[in-house]
């Protein structure tokens, strides 16, 4: 496609164009102008969320059949707390999608423009990418989010039914209308291990122990890319260091060797700041990305858990049903007991519509499970490839500009001559008369350095035996 393309071209010169991403298809919605409110004690900040027709975007591609609609202007005001209650929604609405994650919340320092930028951008990207997904651009929740007046929509925020607990970590359902008796079945049902079998169990096991060694072998790789980021700060301030040292030895030579030792000082804390600017490359380009992809293994694992919840439901719902099944038989033996055995009858009966609501339930989140995880190998490794390939691009363009700066110096440094004596030929150019004489130099400070964390050697498993080149891991040949 001419999006492969434009990624398989970057490395050969040039600066690398700009690679689409998924989300880039979603320009149309945008969250801008965060403003800080507060009520009593309470501080938050709002976020102005607009929805515009594709085509009053500049460079916008026409919307796919999967967005919602888009032919209306829509402005609204959301805030955090809103975003995650449509986050949660998704969950509960479209289980077993793989729902793009969300910022974290953060206690401390989250009024501070730095933080509030960069929030304000990923909460930008989360919208994007849940608009432009498959399953869930038709959700209820979504036009409600991002389409809906105050009133309404905290009408909706309020409403009840089936809300899930908040958590990025664990997404677990409340209990129903069953109430405790029922949450109860449900764990003493999950402990026992007493689940209903399904003719994909085994490939969803399969693919739960690719997802965790994925994510064990993606952990490691950010852990190296923290590194790399780390030592090219390192490198950055060691130049610094460097090229001040030989600017200060240059100033004590009186002759044309101390100029070439200065030019020497210059060029290292040119390099310095090339590979500063480097380094926060390497982070943009290549530790975020890897670490965005850590998230979205995540997301797969609260798909797979959404999965095995729905399975716990369905098992409760059938020893529901034997449970009643028991009784009424019990009750029909009895003499007498005709009005008893008629109540029990009808509650069986509603005890097997739940169960078999429950099994459509089970077997739509199964489906959209394995849809979502063919779409997420497919997709992901396309990602990991496009990041690998930029990665390469910045270390040739790079390593092109270091040689391009010390090989400009060779030239200053030859032009250096030595008489019979070894000593140096000329002295130092002198300012010319009524030239103001140079200012001393002065030692700017060094950037701060920067602070090292804690890594650790990657973990062998079964998973790096693979027959997939990007990935090293792999769950099934053929793929679903």
């Amino acid at each position: 496609s001419k999006m492969m393309s434009m990624a398989g071209n970057t490395v050969g010169g040039g600066a690398a164009p700009r690679r689409m991403k998924a989300e880039d298809q979603a320009m149309h919605i945008t969250v801008s102008d965060p403003v800080q409110h507060s009520e009593g004690m309470q501080k938050y900040t709002s976020y102005r969320v607009d929805v515009r027709p594709p085509s009053a975007v500049p460079n916008q591609q026409q919307p796919q059949e999967i967005f919602l609609n888009t032919s209306t202007f829509s402005s609204v005001l959301r805030r955090y707390s809103d975003f995650l209650w449509l986050y949660e929604r998704l969950h509960v609405e479209k289980a077993g999608a793989i729902i793009p994650p969300l910022p974290e919340k953060q206690p401390v320092g989250r009024f501070s423009p730095t933080f509030i930028e960069d929030r304000r951008v990923n909460l930008e990207r989360f919208l994007r990418r849940v608009s432009v997904h498959p399953e869930l651009a038709d959700a209820k929740c979504l036009d409600t989010f991002l389409r809906a007046d105050d009133i309404t929509f905290h009408g909706a925020k309020s409403a009840k039914g089936e809300i899930m607990a908040s958590s990025t970590a664990n997404i677990a359902v409340k209990p129903k209308s069953g109430g405790l008796n029922r949450w109860f079945a449900e764990a003493k049902t999950s402990i026992s291990g007493d689940l209903v079998r399904s003719p994909d169990d085994d490939l969803f096991d399969e693919i739960a122990r690719y997802i965790q060694g994925l994510d064990t072998q993606m952990k490691n790789v950010s852990q190296q890319a923290t590194g790399l980021v780390r030592k090219g700060k390192e490198i950055s301030n060691g130049l610094f260091e460097f090229g001040l040292a030989f600017n200060l030895l240059g100033q004590s030579e009186a002759d044309a060797l101390g100029d070439a030792l200065c030019k020497m000082g210059e060029t290292a804390d040119k390099l310095s700041v090339l590979s500063s600017d480097h380094a926060d490359k390497e982070m943009n380009q290549f530790e975020d990305p890897i670490q965005d992809y850590i998230k979205m293994i995540h997301a797969v694992k609260l798909a797979l858990q959404r999965r095995h919840e729905k399975r716990i439901s369905y098992s409760t719902c059938l020893s529901n049903v034997q449970t009643k099944q028991m009784s009424l038989s019990k009750l029909r033996m009895q003499p007498g007991q005709e009005a008893k055995a008629y109540a029990a009858e009808m509650s069986m009966r509603r005890a097997q519509e739940e169960a078999e609501v429950a099994r459509d339930d089970f077997a739509t989140v199964s489906q959209r499970v394995l849809r979502e995880m063919d779409r997420f190998k497919r997709e992901k490794a396309e990602d990991m490839r496009r990041t690998v390939l930029d990665y390469i691009q910045l270390q040739v363009e790079y390593n092109k500009r270091m040689e391009e700066v010390w090989s400009s110096l060779i030239p200053q440094l030859e032009q250096v001559q030595l008489d019979g004596n070894s000593n140096v030929v000329g002295s130092r150019t002198a300012p010319a008369a009524g030239a103001a004489s140079p200012a001393p130099m002065v030692s700017p400070q060094p950037s701060p350095q920067y602070t090292p964390q804690a890594s650790y050697p990657p973990q062998a498993t079964d998973f790096q035996q693979s027959h997939d080149p990007m990935m090293s891991l792999q769950y099934r040949d053929g793929g679903f």
